[in-house]
């Protein structure tokens, strides 16, 4: 990410900007939004992006200025708009991140902890020293950071024993990839029915790249995630690449009934359409397009475009990797989901909380119980909680084993042969 070039002298432009602001305060406001406090996994780039994205679209209507500091907090500055305007972007955002920790509760303080709002009208002079310390912590967190380099011979983003994938590298690896017979790292996992006490039934089945063993068999000293932006473009190159795979496919296994998690730029991809033409005839409508959240809130407009585009084919859209906070905000029918995978959870079973599990229950039943899969299924216990919120589709190393253990599972009816693709 261009973060060092771009995102650490945004304090210093967002200074420059109130004290420009000084003889132009009329309607001015602002929201700081408290990314810093989320925890690491939550405040990658791609998250970053998402909440810039989430803004974008009220800087040109409001007046606005977006700045992103080093840290990650995000400070939005607009004119004339009213507090709940900007406050339903505030909530949306809030929702994104809602398996963590900052975002969760209800109360004042709660969301106090998230963000801070400003006006800059009224209280100009308490605004403008709020953003003078935040450019001079930021100061002292490079001063920090370029001491620390220094005197390790580090250098920040050196976070464990491998080296960061490196541009050269990722070229080296998509010319690997041309050339290279994915099969040995393309990794099946079943979606079943499980109805009471009976044998779980496949539905269709989850295909996606291994990327350890990836890792492991070309670069097996060096981080591929390390590098976001890098490793962004890795699994896009990785979506062509099993496409085509799939397209000449000899397995017939790999013809129907199979789902495929890709980016939404693959599925407007010439790539992706080349896919469609292999595909046989009447298989469409047994493929299902797994799509991530933050993909898809990253540029709703870009994933609306992709969604039409892929049912209007045929193909079934799913929302992978839901937790169970973000999952209360999802409308399935309004977003134009055929599915929802939802991600096993000990809060679902909220044992000492009735009313959260009616809560939960009830959500369930707008979704439509047989639209959502329970995924990570690892033991016989995530199986009945599901079950008792009647959740009948179940993936995950508890349902492996099933299949493993009794060959005689019976398989859904496979539609016409077609290729499949894949999920990292």
């Amino acid at each position: 990410m261009q973060r060092d070039e771009n995102i650490a002298s945004q304090a210093y432009l967002l200074l420059d900007y109130a004290q420009r602001l000084d003889r132009h305060r009329e309607g001015r406001r602002a929201v700081h939004i408290h990314l810093s406090r989320l925890k690491p996994q939550n405040r990658r780039e791609q998250h970053i992006r998402v909440a810039v994205n989430t803004f974008q679209e009220l800087v040109s209507q409001f007046d606005g200025q977006v700045f992103v500091l080093s840290n990650c907090d995000l400070m939005f500055l607009f004119k004339d708009a009213k507090i709940s305007d900007i406050d339903e972007a505030v909530m949306r955002l809030r929702y994104l991140f809602s398996e963590d920790p900052l975002a969760q509760g209800s109360d004042e303080e709660d969301l106090a902890r998230f963000c801070t709002w400003y006006n800059i009208q009224a209280n100009y002079a308490l605004f403008l020293e709020v953003v003078e310390k935040l450019y001079e912590e930021e100061q002292r967190r490079e001063r920090r950071l370029a001491a620390a380099a220094e005197a390790t011979g580090e250098n920040e983003t050196a976070a464990d024993d491998r080296t960061p994938l490196s541009p050269e590298q990722l070229g080296r690896l998509e010319n690997f990839l041309e050339r290279a017979d994915l099969s040995s790292v393309l990794r099946r996992q079943h979606i079943c029915a499980v109805i009471g006490e009976n044998p779980p039934q496949s539905i269709f089945k989850e295909l996606f790249v291994s990327i350890a063993d990836l890792a492991e068999t070309v670069l097996p000293d060096v981080n591929l995630i390390a590098n976001r932006w890098l490793f962004q473009h890795l699994t896009q190159t990785l979506d062509l690449r099993v496409l085509k795979l799939l397209s000449r496919a000899d397995d017939s296994d790999l013809f129907s009934s199979f789902s495929i998690n890709l980016n939404i730029e693959t599925l407007v991809h010439p790539d992706f359409i080349e896919f469609d033409k292999s595909l046989r005839t009447g298989s469409r409508g047994t493929i299902v397009v797994e799509l991530q959240p933050v993909d898809v809130f990253a540029d709703f407009n870009a994933f609306m475009f992709a969604r039409d585009f892929a049912r209007e084919k045929g193909y079934r859209i799913c929302l992978d990797g839901v937790g169970i906070n973000f999952f209360e905000f999802i409308d399935r029918k309004k977003l134009g989901l055929d599915l929802v995978k939802l991600i096993w959870s000990p809060e679902l079973s909220n044992e000492g909380n009735p009313a959260r599990r009616e809560e939960i229950g009830a959500h369930i039943e707008e979704l439509g119980k047989s639209r959502i899969i329970l995924s990570r299924c690892d033991t016989p216990a995530a199986i009945r909680l599901g079950q008792s919120l009647g959740i009948t589709m179940f993936q995950g190393r508890y349902i492996d084993s099933l299949l493993q253990s009794q060959r005689s599972y019976i398989p859904a009816p496979k539609m016409p042969p077609r290729r499949r693709a894949i999920a990292r």
